[in-house]
């Protein structure tokens, strides 16, 4: 079912990034003798059971009808919805990563990280 990224996988070595939590360290990059665990994790290969299979590929088509039956604000309103939702799962992945820091560096942390996928699209 593909692949995953390390967690720190996606950012520039070398970059160092605003010291939002009063350390002297870049918080999203591991140390050079690691630049290993940016590399790419290939998981074992996973299909599910057929009748799984079946259920999954059913929930999709009905995704598919209702999506296609949206109308063009709905569809507007359902990427802002998502979008805001995976926020809030960033931002609590922060908080667990961050335990110390305060919700205006969990904040800015979540920016930054936007920053980095704007970039990221832009030169891809």
């Amino acid at each position: 079912m593909g692949f995953q990224l390390h967690p720190t996988a996606g950012v520039e070595v070398g970059v160092r990034l605003p010291n939002v939590l009063g350390r002297d360290e870049m918080p999203f990059m591991p140390p050079d003798g690691q630049l290993d665990s940016l590399r790419v994790v290939q998981p074992a290969p996973y299909a599910p059971p057929p009748a799984t299979q079946r259920l999954i590929d059913e929930l999709y088509r009905e995704e598919l009808i209702e999506a296609r039956a949206m109308s063009p604000e709905q569809k507007l309103l359902a990427g802002q919805q998502l979008f805001e939702a995976a926020c809030r799962i960033t931002m609590a992945g922060i908080r667990n990563q961050f335990p110390d820091a305060s919700e205006a560096q969990c904040r800015a942390i979540l920016r930054q990280r936007l920053e980095y996928q704007r970039r990221l699209e832009e030169t891809s």
